[in-house]
């Protein structure tokens, strides 16, 4: 696989993300749905953004994982919050550890919706190639 990144303006170097992701001869593509801060039980964490944010994370590691695909191949990563506020004040150094921590420079969308499963205050949702 061969990723290159696109980002033709100086401000794109301050989003912790890529303008464009373009994939060349992946040997597959794994499409996540979006994952919530549930435990193995399946009910929701308790807890703020920030604590619902750690847990998201965690499933999004052991699913990628688990289908055989690797965090720093995430090459689109969408962003559903109940509040972008909340998410810039609470919740951007988290995401941008995960990102660093993973070397992943990804195509990203953060996007303020209405409402979440249940209680959920953020959603992410990924792509990965291999």
């Amino acid at each position: 696989m061969e990723k290159r990144t696109i980002d033709p303006w100086k401000w794109g170097e301050y989003t912790n993300s890529a303008q464009a992701v373009e994939v060349k001869q992946p040997a597959g593509t794994l499409y996540c749905s979006g994952q919530v801060a549930m435990n193995e039980q399946g009910q929701l964490v308790d807890g703020d953004m920030r604590a619902q944010l750690i847990q998201t994370f965690q499933n999004v590691e052991q699913l990628i994982s688990e289908a055989g695909y690797e965090c720093k191949n995430i090459v689109r990563l969408n962003v559903f919050t109940t509040s972008t506020a909340e998410f810039f004040t609470t919740c951007v150094d988290l995401y941008q550890n995960f990102t660093a921590k993973h070397g992943i420079k990804q195509a990203t969308t953060l996007i303020e919706v209405k409402g979440l499963f249940q209680t959920a205050t953020v959603e992410l949702e990924a792509t990965v190639v291999k």
